[in-house]
């Protein structure tokens, strides 16, 4: 059976790429890779602003270290001895819960749903009371996120500091009145926030994490390789036996 699919991404007949409509060729020369993810995603071209907006954005996300569960997945895989290709796709593999990477679009569809709200200080507290966390809001190790500040100040520069990045600091400030300990706007918030201004699904959001993360993982798996260090594992005094 012929498995057919339509689609308005690209189109590669006769060798003549074709991506959104736009030659190859001519993006190859006159198109930088942020222009073209943008293009790749909504299907139109980026005004300067989206482009300068967009590229803070991936460039906030690139790395974060090699404690977090992506980038340790990544190095721990490798050094068992595997290639590049599946460091990397493992550490990919650890992005998207709800703990890591997965904020960002959990972020961008409680703000996209929520925004418009009557009462905001009561679905916190009803979310409270069920132990249901708020995507974009707490980290490990920060207790102020300044990745936020410097992302909300481009947003403001170009334009795309909207009704989701003004409804992400008020969800901050009356979270914090309710919080058990100050909860920081992370990156994930501000972010989620701000391609939600830019006008993205909440559904496509959590890829920019991936595209966005995606180079520090490479970066982490390399190091990996070039370490000497050997597979990585625990030391039996790390593990405590709880069996019989």
């Amino acid at each position: 059976m012929t498995i057919k699919f339509k689609t308005a991404i690209s189109n590669v007949n006769a060798g003549d790429e074709v991506v959104r409509g736009e030659n190859l060729k001519n993006l190859i020369v006159a198109k930088t890779f942020t222009e073209v993810i943008f293009l790749i995603l909504r299907g139109v071209m980026p005004t300067s602003e989206e482009v300068q907006m967009l590229n803070a954005v991936l460039v906030s996300m690139i790395d974060h270290g090699p404690g977090v569960s992506s980038a340790l997945t990544a190095r721990v895989v490798q050094s068992a001895g595997n290639d590049l290709h599946t460091g990397v796709a493992a550490g990919m593999l650890a992005l998207g819960g709800n703990r890591h990477g997965g904020a960002l679009g959990g972020a961008a569809k409680f703000f996209q749903e929520n925004f418009e709200t009557q009462d905001l200080p009561g679905l916190l507290k009803n979310l409270k009371d069920k132990k249901i966390r708020v995507p974009g809001y707490g980290h490990k190790v920060l207790a102020h996120d300044n990745r936020t500040d410097v992302l909300f100040g481009v947003a403001k520069e170009t334009g795309f500091f909207g009704k989701y990045s003004e409804f992400a600091n008020t969800v901050h400030e009356e979270i914090n009145k309710i919080a058990s300990k100050k909860l920081p706007l992370n990156m994930d918030g501000a972010n989620a926030a701000i391609l939600s201004d830019m006008g993205f699904d909440w559904r496509l959001i959590t890829g920019f994490f991936l595209i966005g993360r995606t180079p520090g993982l490479v970066a982490q798996v390399y190091e990996e390789m070039q370490s000497g260090e050997g597979i990585r594992r625990l030391e039996e005094s790390e593990i405590e036996y709880l069996g019989s």
